[in-house]
């Protein structure tokens, strides 16, 4: 039996000192905060996306930033197993959407409550409002923690488990990185990521006249120069500041590293469901029953009425010009703007808004099957503060349970 110490009472950090605890080691959980699973309980926005019941190959196809480390991980503890546990411990499930799993009640405090359980069940000390200040390292070996007090706290293994950087509020602010690099470790460059974007018009226009409306079934490209970058079809929302939904989130994880170095260029088609060819056939018979209305009236049938302005600003046509005096080259442009609406992505917006951090400790330091530290024995790490993402859907929640799992069952 050994003392194990784990930092970060969050999905990874919760999951870990279950595993170690299970193996019938004495474990100590440190949370700065004043409750476990603070970020957990805004996940899903509130409801909790615990995981993705997806296929084998499908899960790694959502992962951004090294999916290779996750296969012994994710073959030791995946998301079946992840929802055959919670079932078994009385947490009801279902499947929505996109392979989407929530608890039954929506209620994402249930699903702390029955991680909390078990820790409880098997004896792991929990210490709220106890941030640690730094590791404990004797040459290669990490010997445990000195508490934000001032206390130290030996044992033989610690687990860090503090997450990101993502949503500051929730506890999440780099300790784990700072930590990583006190023992030597390489920790890679972190960005925002699954984060809205601040964006303008082509013309330099703010986007804030279309705040608030909400498009289904467009397709974005977003480019860096000439370059695709990333594609996607989906719900988007417009805002005061630029563009978020769906199909934006996750496409800020895939250009994370094309906008740190310039602003990029992002097409939106409002119709991706027609060529170019049956939407201008589609215009021609909307145009040619009502030739005597102006042009912004027949629009409403092609598109919600906010965003028919800057899309007839776009293509140059005048609002009020009536359909029977519109000429083909008027056309075609519609054509073109509809099928590629031009916009500029300035910016991502900060942690504060970010679902989660890209970037981290290294994973070239880490062994994928034991999450342990390479260099420093006894020292593991589990969950977001490692280099590994994924898109939205459940599969970065997944990450922190099999990567938690792996650390806890580590621990040899």
């Amino acid at each position: 039996m050994k003392k194990i110490i784990v930092i970060g009472g969050g999905a990874a950090g919760m999951m870990a000192a279950i595993a170690a605890a299970e193996n019938g080691h004495t474990v100590v959980l440190y949370e700065k905060n004043e409750k476990l699973g603070k970020k957990i309980y805004i996940t899903g926005k509130g409801r909790c996306n615990v995981t993705n019941a997806c296929d084998w190959q499908t899960f790694f196809d959502n992962i951004i930033s090294n999916p290779k480390f996750m296969f012994s991980s994710f073959g030791a503890w995946n998301n079946q197993d992840m929802m055959d546990w919670l079932e078994a411990k009385g947490l009801r499930l279902k499947t929505e959407r996109g392979n989407r799993v929530f608890p039954e009640s929506d209620k994402s405090s249930d699903v702390i409550r029955t991680l909390q359980k078990e820790l409880e069940r098997l004896g792991v000390k929990i210490y709220l409002n106890t941030p640690v200040k730094e590791l404990l390292l004797d040459g290669e070996c990490c010997t445990g923690v000195v508490l934000m007090n001032g206390r130290r706290e030996n044992a033989d293994a610690v687990i860090v488990a503090t997450g990101g950087i993502s949503y500051p509020s929730t506890g999440s602010t780099g300790d784990g990185y700072r930590m990583a690099e006190q023992a030597g470790l390489k920790v890679t460059e972190t960005s925002p990521a699954l984060v809205p974007f601040d964006a303008v018009f082509a013309d330099g226009r703010q986007v804030k006249e279309l705040q608030g409306l909400s498009l289904k079934n467009i397709s974005v490209s977003i480019y860096q120069k000439e370059r695709l970058l990333t594609s996607a079809f989906g719900e988007m929302l417009f805002t005061h500041f630029g563009v978020s939904g769906p199909v934006l989130l996750s496409a800020s994880s895939m250009v994370t590293g094309a906008i740190r170095r310039g602003e990029l260029h992002m097409e939106l088609d409002f119709k991706p469901a027609l060529t170019e060819a049956q939407l201008d056939a589609r215009i021609l018979r909307e145009f040619e029953v009502a030739k005597n209305k102006q042009l912004k009236n027949v629009m409403g049938s092609l598109l919600p009425s906010g965003v028919i302005p800057p899309v007839l600003r776009a293509a140059s046509v005048a609002a009020e010009k009536p359909i029977h005096e519109i000429t083909k080259a008027e056309r075609e442009r519609l054509v073109q703007v509809l099928k590629h609406f031009p916009m500029r992505l300035t910016g991502l917006r900060g942690y504060n808004e970010a679902i989660i951090t890209q970037g981290g400790v290294s994973v070239r330091e880490i062994a994928p099957a034991t999450m342990e530290s390479k260099k420093v024995k006894g020292l593991f790490f589990a969950g977001e503060v490692l280099d590994v993402d994924a898109l939205t859907g459940g599969y970065n929640l997944q990450i922190a349970w099999s990567t938690g799992y792996a650390a806890g069952k580590g621990v040899e």
